[in-house]
């Protein structure tokens, strides 16, 4: 508990030191409107990498359903904070996203979950469509094809930054935990998980339905900062761009999720002048990756604090014997 609480507090103080160089850039005017609005994008884009991580890379479920998530955040904060414009109503709108989210994600999860492989992946991304559906035919609430704009500004990039260090520090500590090594083992062997007594269904949809919790509050970001939403945002194009951050990064590791974001989102900014051709050098920097990194930037590598504590604890206790000699 002791060693777990010296992490979080480290972590705490890294996301502090990255937070107050970002608020020294905002104040000295270093940061325009379009870097802005880059640095938001990376910050909703590492709450959703590193929620669908968890599915994929721990849970080891292909999930394409993220879009479809984010959509239920998204359209919950576009639909109570255009009535009730306070911060209030929209971090009620991002609790009423995380209670459907986690009820459908259950709902769908315990059923469809027991498939496997492509049957799984088509399975979720058809939950995805149905949900973006329903948002188009429920016009009367939604506005239909038309989407819903004019939104009031309540996500900046403080409020982004500190849920998405929240995000990364719940679901580290998430998988540090016997809930945690258990999804693991259902991940690496699913049968000896089952013969060892793990209830592989129930971690299997634990996983998903925290994935799909986190995926709704990155999209109750993203409608507040885009200050609209249309159902053309959430298509199956928007899981891919997400499964490409988190294969980019490498599949199973939280900093690489994190790391692709920023790097995709930076090539991204730099590739803007160049139109639809940026597309091509995106691309191409994914296929670089995948033939000379196949399991991404990362791999299953993590910056671990607890490696580096070990280290500075072996030469502390090295150089005290040698004292003592």
């Amino acid at each position: 508990m002791k060693k777990n609480l010296k992490y979080n507090i480290t972590w705490t103080a890294i996301a502090a030191i990255f937070y107050f160089v970002l608020f020294f850039l905002y104040n000295s005017g270093k940061i325009n409107i379009f870097t802005d609005a880059i640095i938001a994008n990376i910050g909703i884009n590492i709450i959703l990498a590193v929620s669908l991580n968890l599915i994929i890379g721990f849970g080891g479920q292909f999930s394409l359903g993220h879009a479809g998530f984010m959509a239920i955040g998204a359209y919950a904060t576009a639909i109570i904070t255009a009535k009730s414009p306070t911060f209030l109503s929209f971090f009620l709108s991002m609790l009423v996203g995380v209670i459907i989210s986690g009820v459908i994600a259950l709902v769908v999860g315990i059923p469809t979950l027991r498939l496997k492989g492509d049957y799984l992946a088509i399975a979720t991304l058809g939950v995805s469509e149905i949900i973006r559906i329903l948002i188009i035919n429920f016009s009367g609430l939604t506005n239909g094809p038309s989407g819903i704009f004019g939104l009031p500004l309540f996500s900046n990039w403080q409020i982004i930054f500190i849920v998405m260090v929240l995000t990364i520090v719940f679901i580290s500590n998430y998988m540090n935990s016997s809930f945690g090594r258990r999804t693991l083992s259902v991940r690496e062997d699913e049968i000896a998980a089952e013969a060892m007594g793990v209830n592989t269904t129930k971690y299997k949809v634990l996983a998903f339905v925290i994935g799909g919790i986190f995926a709704s509050i990155g999209g109750s970001l993203y409608a507040s900062y885009q200050q609209s939403v249309f159902p053309s945002d959430f298509t199956f194009m928007k899981s891919i761009d997400i499964l490409i951050i988190v294969v980019f990064g490498g599949i199973g590791s939280t900093t690489g999720a994190i790391v692709s974001a920023v790097v995709l989102g930076f090539l991204n900014m730099y590739l803007q002048d160049l139109g639809n051709l940026r597309m091509i050098f995106y691309a191409l920097a994914i296929i670089l990756i995948m033939i000379f990194k196949p399991g991404g930037l990362l791999g299953s590598k993590e910056f671990s604090v607890k490696k580096i504590f070990q280290r500075f604890g072996k030469k502390g206790g090295e150089s005290n014997a040698s004292t003592n000699r």
